[in-house]
């Protein structure tokens, strides 16, 4: 698949090569070409000199063709600006935005954009934001039987309470990262947009629940 990052600092680049050592076809935008030496030699992806969320630059990078969005330069307005225009102007569904200020968080969060701080980076939180099924579970018990895992949830699941997604995939709710917060879902708790949801579940079945969820919800209807 095809990846897009604005930012080839030092959070860009390990993220341009993790992927790129995971077989995806990665581009990494910069306004400095200077910048791009972080990649080394063996990077074999594409650089692309410019601003990240100026279109021409981006459909430049292959944004059309794109999975997914990371916007990680050192400024918090570009990043979002350019997650937003990934989003809303090319359709890209899969975003993510690395900020300075926590306290914007809940902004960007309100505008669907999924956000890492800067105080508590890391690659497998950028990676699980970004990957489809079967990415790194955030932790895994010592037996390696159980793991916790924040996976993706279909947009058709907001308004459905989160003992229904229980139900339909056996997992358990851990817990959800709502508005840059986390927070214990209760018995009446619904599913908003924007919310990240993190499921405990059997290792061995986890690509199951995220099959389930990544597509929609099945009624009595269908």
């Amino acid at each position: 698949m095809h990846f897009v990052i604005m930012g080839c600092g030092r959070v860009g680049s390990s993220l341009a090569h993790s992927l790129e050592s995971q077989g995806h076809d990665v581009a990494v935008i910069d306004q400095e070409e200077s910048a791009f030496r972080r990649l080394g030699s063996t990077f074999e992806g594409r650089r692309v000199t410019g601003i990240g969320f100026d279109r021409d630059t981006l459909v430049a990078a292959g944004i059309s063709e794109a999975y997914a969005f990371a916007a990680v330069s050192s400024g918090d307005n570009s990043n979002i600006l350019a997650a937003r225009v990934a989003r809303e102007t090319f359709g890209v569904e899969h975003v993510v935005a690395r900020i300075y200020d926590p306290g914007r968080a809940e902004v960007y969060q309100r505008l669907g954009i999924p956000t890492v701080a800067t105080v508590r980076w890391t690659s497998d939180q950028m990676l699980r934001r970004l990957l489809p099924q079967g990415h790194v579970p955030e932790l895994t018990d010592p037996s390696g039987h159980v793991v916790v895992a924040e996976v993706t949830v279909n947009p058709a699941w907001v308004g459905h309470r989160i003992t229904d997604l229980e139900e339909a995939t056996g997992a358990r709710a851990a817990y959800l990262t709502r508005l840059g917060s986390g927070m214990l879902p209760g018995p009446d708790t619904v599913f908003q947009e924007g919310d990240l949801l993190h499921l405990a579940t059997i290792a061995t079945e986890l690509p199951t629940v995220e099959g389930i969820l990544d597509a929609a919800p099945v009624t009595a209807d269908h």
